[in-house]
């Protein structure tokens, strides 16, 4: 998985900038861009759609919009643009639930698997596992010797919620590592964090920012859940290097588009995210938010979707994970 901006993405991104005409499909924006995110303003994806809106576009030469209509864990808003002209006037921002719904809702109007054409992973938010600051263990192989060592009385870990990508990455420790622990499911990565720092749990799985104020109150981090080290915590091992195989899940936001949608506009709307997220601002403000730029282009977002759907249907299936 890329956690930069990808080479290809770049040149492809300065190539618009240097002549915006190209960037446009024939025909394609007539009118401004609905970005619809299911999920309530100021959350991650919100953050993330209004911050690359501005550049995208400056880069279309028209509007881009951001449209919550949160709930469901965005089903709400990916029925939206499952069902709107495929002309690409009307796009979905959303995140790693993306590829988990499907195996999580039944009874939806649209199929997951045939209703989108993915345009662009847009940024990583690391996966990170902390622990509270009086924790016995020192580093993960601690960490694991102490939940072997506790199978009647689990270590507690709370996430921002059941089902989500920090709830998974937990469960994906507990199959390769063959321990147990007790879920604390929370309503946001925040309030997970406070109680991590309040010593009410005793680990987290949560994004860096959603930590920052734990770790400012003595919690500890133990390993990123990414495969490569995280930038704003370097001394912090990966799950591989801390010898788990294949522990890596992190949350993602990406772009999609209705299915039918034209490739020149799809691939006008990937030319347009990858000129947004160069922007200095625009990398500034997702390094103070511990997330990294990725760009992929369409192909590399479809396989990229399709590698994690095999693998978190098998993983939700094998724990039982269920949005209740």
């Amino acid at each position: 998985m890329r956690v930069i901006l990808s080479r290809r993405a770049a040149l492809a991104a300065t190539g618009l900038l240097a002549a915006p005409a190209p960037l446009r499909a024939q025909g394609f924006p007539s009118r401004p861009i609905r970005v619809m995110v299911g999920f309530a303003p100021g959350g991650a994806a919100d953050t993330i759609a209004r911050l690359i809106a501005p550049g995208m576009g400056a880069a279309l030469g028209q509007t881009v919009v951001v449209e919550n209509r949160s709930g469901a864990s965005g089903t709400n808003a990916a029925a939206v643009v499952a069902t709107a002209p495929a002309d690409g006037h009307t796009i979905l921002l959303s995140t790693l639930t993306h590829v988990s719904n499907p195996f999580l809702f039944s009874g939806l109007p649209f199929d997951y698997a045939t209703a989108f054409a993915p345009v662009s992973q847009v940024v990583l938010f690391p996966t990170v596992l902390a622990v509270r600051k009086d924790f016995p263990a020192a580093d993960m192989a601690g960490f694991l010797a102490l939940a072997r060592s506790r199978r009647d009385t689990p270590i507690t870990y709370g996430t921002p919620g059941n089902a989500t990508a920090q709830h998974m990455a937990a469960e994906l420790l507990q199959q390769r590592a063959d321990i147990k622990l007790e879920h604390v499911p929370y309503r946001g990565g925040a309030d997970a964090a406070r109680d991590l720092a309040a010593g009410v749990i005793e680990a987290s799985f949560n994004s860096v920012s959603s930590l920052a104020p734990a770790f400012a109150a003595g919690a500890r981090p133990l390993v990123a859940v990414t495969a490569q080290r995280i930038p704003q915590l370097p001394d912090v091992p990966t799950g591989i290097e801390a010898g788990i195989p294949d522990f890596v899940l992190s949350d993602i936001c990406g772009v999609y588009a209705p299915a039918q949608t034209p490739p020149d506009t799809v691939a006008t709307l990937y030319r347009a995210i990858a000129a947004a997220l160069r922007a200095d601002e625009v990398q500034a403000r997702l390094r103070a938010l511990a997330a990294q730029g990725v760009g992929s282009s369409p192909a590399e977002f479809t396989a990229f979707m399709q590698q994690e759907s095999t693998r978190l249907g098998a993983l939700i299936r094998a724990a039982g994970i269920s949005v209740s």
